[in-house]
């Protein structure tokens, strides 16, 4: 593993001084040469694998890019720390966890060890009891206190235990239970909280409160906000049992609130928030789909983890995926990927990806604590095609700056209605198309567009694309793409040599929100020691406060 001791640092590496050497000869060179030079290019720069089909002909490389990179991943020691997370390892150094979502996925049978402990059984304990609880509340056996059967669930969480369950859910609508409303809390903003339950019977609602500790502000400010609803109609302490479950560790805090323990579901600390949507955070997922459809996404989650475990780097989607990445950022300087899913039900995907990529490889030192000399995780956003062909693929097509871009699409539609799904696939080739070839001005002017106009209408470009399609938006296919994304996440960490399984940047903002709470009140300006811009501000909220303000 490279921790900063094993292996030299990155940019020592002789493939790493090879790729700076390499990139002034291709930074120039144009995708409409490379295409127009190797008849051959779209057949050797593919990749396919567990249903995937990943085409990269369209980026900024040659085969000897392609080769440099490898060499980057194996130079770097990437295939030791792939390993070292199979076997459980505890490669997230700075919290001395082992890192093994893979094993929320594993089959019944197979052994994975953390502590010289299989944890397999554990988690399929935990899947037969979430498995269990969603039977009774999709059939209607669970029933809320007065008898009436559970119609809504409110899942409470943020953060892992929120943008997971929100994207499955919608990435997976087309498979949920329709007479079953479910609604997602994660803002501490009240509005989150009024809008989510203002036109539900407290009767007919189950809250999924998802936190590891039982402690999370955000959660459990919500959490109680919630008890308050549901007693203000439901009257007596023993209907909070009805209608709350917990996804905790904490049994003592979660008795406290009121819930029964024996509907806590567990998980653990080697599984981060940011990859537990396919443990108990899934709960909510679970009883929107059923419990065989949650198994099908989980074996599509593990047919990408052995893929990843398995195949040689050359043929790896998600070593090919990260190294690809790893190249714009800290060669051509891009500081942004575009993940563009021609799929309205992926609709919430690069939300999800945002915190995925973002919380795990933004970071600034490496493994070893020193400071790093090159850029790490770049920013991911997107919205679904077509709808960001019409506000900002503009920039994308003729702005200054370089945005690498993940075309997703489904071949099968599940909605069939007339020509869409035509309309849908010919846009989405036709921009990744657009944005690697570009229009020439003398193309434009052919046309019979002015001179004066032709600038305006000309694109350059050599804009580079990955297209990756599946067959049909199933839960199986979510669970290969999620995992496809997971372990291209891993692969660029383990080469900048960062922990990407850590999240310190998310503590200083928390502890001084804590320390500002009893401050907000008018009677406590004197005790401020903030700087002067935030003190400040909290005078003016506080004074916000008072009851002769406003009249």
């Amino acid at each position: 593993m490279n921790m900063g001791t094993s292996t030299p640092p990155l940019t020592k590496l002789a493939a790493w001084q090879a790729l700076e050497a390499h990139y002034p000869k291709v930074r120039d060179l144009h995708l409409r040469k490379l295409f127009a030079d190797d008849t051959k290019r779209a057949e050797r720069m593919t990749a396919e694998a567990v249903g995937i089909y990943f085409d990269y002909s369209k980026h900024r490389i040659t085969d000897e890019t392609l080769r440099l990179l490898l060499q980057l991943a194996e130079e770097s020691g990437l295939r030791a720390r792939i390993d070292a997370m199979f076997r459980g390892e505890k490669i997230n150094v700075t919290e001395k966890r082992a890192v093994l979502h893979v094993a929320l996925r594993a089959p019944n049978g197979q052994s994975m060890m953390v502590d010289g402990e299989d944890v397999v059984p554990q988690v399929h304990a935990v899947l037969d009891k979430m498995a269990g609880f969603s039977n009774r509340v999709r059939s209607g056996e669970w029933k809320g206190h007065t008898g009436k059967r559970i119609c809504n669930v409110i899942n409470i969480g943020i953060g892992g235990s929120d943008l997971g369950p929100v994207m499955a859910y919608e990435a997976l609508r087309y498979y949920s239970q329709r007479d079953l409303t479910f609604r997602f809390v994660s803002n501490i903003d009240g509005t989150d909280f009024a809008e989510a339950t203002r036109d539900l019977d407290a009767e007919e609602t189950l809250f999924i409160i998802s936190s590891k500790t039982f402690a999370t502000l955000e959660t459990m400010t919500n959490a109680h906000t919630a008890r308050d609803w549901i007693l203000k109609s439901l009257k007596h302490p023993a209907a909070v049992a009805r209608h709350f479950v917990a996804v905790s560790t904490n049994a003592a805090a979660v008795a406290m609130f009121g819930i029964d323990t024996a509907n806590m579901f567990e998980f653990w600390d080697w599984v981060g928030g940011r990859y537990s949507m396919d443990a108990a955070i899934g709960l909510s997922t679970m009883i929107a789909i059923g419990s065989e459809h949650f198994l099908a996404m989980l074996d599509g989650f593990h047919q990408m983890d052995e893929h990843f475990r398995t195949a040689p780097f050359e043929r790896n989607l998600p070593v090919l995926m990260g190294l690809l990445g790893l190249w714009y950022n800290n060669f051509f300087g891009a500081q942004t990927i575009a993940v563009l899913p021609y799929e309205q039900y992926l609709k919430r995907f690069p939300a999800y990806l945002q915190q995925l990529t973002m919380e795990s490889n933004g970071k600034h030192v490496t493994l070893a604590g020193t400071e790093v000399d090159y850029q790490t995780g770049p920013i991911y956003w997107g919205e679904p095609g077509t709808n960001g062909q019409h506000s900002f693929y503009q920039l994308i097509h003729q702005g200054t700056k370089l945005i690498p871009c993940d075309f997703i699409g489904f071949l099968q539609p599940l909605n069939p209605l007339g020509r869409h799904h035509d309309l849908l696939f010919s846009n989405m080739f036709a921009q990744a198309e657009a944005l690697a070839f570009g229009k020439t001005s003398q193309e434009v002017q052919a046309e019979g567009t002015p001179a004066w106009l032709a600038p305006h209408r000309t694109f350059e470009g050599n804009r580079p694309s990955s297209t990756i399609l599946l067959e049909r938006l199933t839960p199986e296919a979510l669970g290969k793409l999620i995992a496809l994304y997971e372990h291209s996440v891993f692969t660029q960490g383990a080469i900048w040599s960062i922990d990407s399984f850590d999240q310190w940047g998310v503590e200083l903002g928390k502890a001084l929100a804590v320390r500002i709470i009893p401050e907000l009140e008018p009677a406590a300006e004197h005790q401020l020691t903030h700087d002067s811009s935030t003190n400040a501000l909290i005078r003016r909220y506080g004074r916000a406060k008072e009851p002769s303000h406003g009249r």
